[in-house]
């Protein structure tokens, strides 16, 4: 029997035993008779009381459960209360301020805290898609696992989630697994060889872009302008149409040997009618082999995808 279990049956037997005579009753050592007074206090079993000896008495089991259903109860009301109250402020912020803020162009956020909460809040507000290119990586574990609660907010939301990295950022442990666990929870990852600027694009309604002559990530510049937003999103494509899937993402590391000479093939400009005579397959298979590459390669077209496969050296 466990020290607390039976120091409870003692002291329902027995409130009036002294608690040094149940120690040595029970033949415990100090600290885990401790313990056990402990445990039983935090299962409100026991309870204090000049009444008897040992300054406690046992609670029946009814009696504590009672107690805990309404300590729930309370806390349960109080978290209402809370919520409730949380709920008036958001609607206020909704209602008094945010069409304040709204109707300005464009704003300076400064400050690593705020451009935080500025992308927290975009996550949380997203509703549609959110666009980014990340050529600076905060590859600190704080720094990382923030920006993947941010982006599980967006996606919990039903929203569609792109972003293209640098290529050379996948090397780093950190980031490859930071990027698997975005693509495990839903979203679109690529990456290109090289990225002009750090930007978000949310809704076509709002973009972030870096502050100008200011460190990377200690500010950035909020538009709301439709006619910017559209520009931003247009040079977003630009590279997401450039970009590829890296193939640490892809499931396999590099494409099987009939997929890499029907790569081979293509690239040489022969058509399906000739790749099927040349490996002797149907041409029903190889326009699925086609479109098994160019959906592993993240290409909108067989060009495209000799492209990728040209950068990551599959032929």
């Amino acid at each position: 029997m466990e020290t607390s279990t039976a120091l409870y049956a003692r002291l329902l037997a027995e409130p009036g035993l002294p608690l040094d005579s149940l120690r040595d009753e029970l033949g415990c050592a100090e600290s885990e008779f401790e313990q056990a007074l402990g445990e039983l206090r935090g299962l409100g079993l026991l309870r204090q009381t000049s009444a008897t000896t040992s300054g406690v008495t046992a609670v029946s089991i009814d009696t504590a459960v009672r107690r805990l259903l309404a300590d729930s109860d309370r806390r349960f009301t109080a978290l209402l209360g809370e919520a409730r109250r949380t709920r008036e402020q958001v609607e206020h912020l909704h209602t008094r301020y945010l069409p304040l803020q709204a109707s300005a162009a464009h704003e300076l956020v400064r400050g690593a805290d705020r451009v935080a909460a500025l992308l927290e809040d975009a996550a949380r507000g997203a509703r549609t898609e959110a666009l980014s290119l990340r050529p600076g990586q905060d590859q600190s574990e704080s720094g990382l696992a923030g920006k993947l609660a941010r982006e599980r907010i967006a996606l919990a939301h039903g929203v569609v989630l792109r972003t293209i990295y640098p290529a050379a950022a996948l090397h780093q442990g950190p980031v490859l697994a930071h990027v698997q666990a975005l693509t495990a929870a839903g979203a679109h990852i690529r990456v290109a060889h090289t990225l002009p600027l750090w930007l978000i694009v949310v809704d076509a309604g709002l973009a972030v872009l870096p502050a100008p002559g200011e460190p990377p990530g200690s500010a950035a510049v909020v538009v709301r302008d439709p006619a910017v937003v559209g520009v931003v999103r247009e040079l977003f494509e630009h590279f997401w149409a450039a970009s590829w899937i890296p193939p640490e993402l892809l499931g396999r590391t590099t494409p099987d040997d009939r997929h890499r000479e029907v790569l081979r093939l293509l690239a040489a400009g022969l058509t399906d009618q000739a790749i099927g005579r040349k490996l002797e397959i149907s041409d029903r298979t190889v326009r699925r082999l086609v479109a098994d590459l160019t959906t592993a390669l993240g290409a909108q077209s067989r060009f495209q995808a000799g492209v990728h496969a040209a950068r990551l050296g599959w032929i």
